[in-house]
């Protein structure tokens, strides 16, 4: 293959990879292929249940595999204990010893493989210096704050010198303020350590602040892998479309499309105007900058109803719209992207659309 156009190698590829927890039940993680390139930030998202702490588990050793492979830079670790995998964890709840001073914790690792007091103390504190809790090293993590117990795991987390750092839902525990500022920190300490981060998370918006590369799973198995700009604006599936937000899932004579809710047009309906699709609204939140007018189409069947249009501040007060008001939706040919089938196992349950954020989802999805 010429040189110019081979991929960059793989840090992890993972190849029919499966999990299940009992015979005769359905696969927690069903025969999946990802590859995940050296040196990128790939996030794993999907509902709960989706299989993707499964697989971040499988890649750390902490989960045994029912079949399938893991292997890190063409080398397999799919048996191998997790301390021989060249990876690390960092932890949702940070799992820090609350007895340990967080220089002890970070050093923890090194003195059970018999590493001297003072060379542990000497590369554990380097790497507190590194994120920024050099001064802070004699503490107990219940002196410390939320961020701050999250350098410390992720210092005790880089002192084994993983090649690959695993990270399950690292900020669900943390305010929403301080969440924004530590996946700015992960994301510049991804660039800085020139590590490959595989970070497991339900949140669309952290998802896409953070990643090169997002991985959307469902039911076990992978409904799409692209960037989050590729992600968001060319969703493969009905699923994708509806968890990531942002979009109206429509029916036409065409097939199933979607169309970004802030690229769905609406209009004042009159007697006999023709064209669009009729709705009536049915929920006007005002959101700064935006506002998110919920919709549901009419003669369309309850659950695939509802839709939502995103107008700037000054388009709503130019042309005021009320609740109960009956209006007209259209679209641009080009915005309207055609849905395939998607990975979904049939008979599974949809799960939940999640609550549009657009705001948020657009400001990082532009980042």
């Amino acid at each position: 293959m010429d040189a110019a156009i081979t991929p960059p190698p793989a840090a992890v590829e993972i190849v029919a990879l499966t999990k299940r927890y009992a015979a005769g039940t359905p696969p927690a993680v069903d025969q999946i292929d990802l590859r995940i390139a050296s040196g990128s930030y790939c996030c794993l998202l999907g509902p709960s249940g989706c299989g993707k702490s499964t697989t971040l588990r499988m890649v750390a050793g902490h989960e045994s595999v029912t079949s399938g492979d893991v292997l890190l830079d063409n080398r397999n670790i799919t048996h191998l204990p997790a301390a021989a995998r060249g990876t690390a964890m960092m932890f949702q709840s940070f799992a820090l010893f609350p007895h340990l001073s967080a220089l002890d914790n970070v050093a923890f690792s090194l003195k059970m493989k018999g590493v001297s007091k003072v060379e542990r103390h000497q590369r554990a504190g380097n790497l507190l210096e590194r994120v920024a809790m050099g001064h802070l090293a004699d503490r107990k993590p219940g002196e410390l704050s939320g961020g701050q117990q999250q350098r410390v795991a992720l210092a005790r987390a880089l002192i084994t010198e993983p090649r690959v750092l695993l990270l399950d839902e690292p900020l669900s525990a943390l305010d929403p303020f301080l969440r924004i500022q530590m996946r700015a920190e992960l994301r510049r300490w991804q660039k800085e350590l020139g590590l490959t981060f595989v970070h497991v998370t339900h949140s669309q918006e952290e998802a896409m602040a953070l990643a090169d590369t997002m991985v959307v799973m469902n039911h076990g198995l992978i409904e799409q892998v692209g960037s989050p700009h590729t992600v968001y604006n060319h969703p493969a599936s009905e699923f994708v479309a509806r968890f990531m937000g942002g979009h109206n899932v429509l029916d036409t004579a065409e097939g199933t499309i979607a169309v970004r809710n802030d690229h769905t047009k609406i209009s004042s309906a009159s007697p006999g105007t023709a064209g669009g699709l009729p709705a009536e609204i049915t929920d006007i939140e005002y959101q700064g900058t935006y506002v998110l007018i919920g919709l549901r189409l009419t003669g369309v069947a309850p659950e695939r109803s509802g839709v939502s249009v995103l107008l700037s501040e000054k388009a709503f007060a130019a042309e005021p719209l009320s609740l109960g008001a009956h209006v007209q939706l259209s679209w641009s040919p080009e915005d309207a992207r055609r849905l395939g089938p998607g990975a979904t196992r049939p008979g599974a349950p949809p799960a939940p659309t999640p609550r549009q954020e657009p705001l948020a989802a657009l400001a990082a999805m532009a980042s």
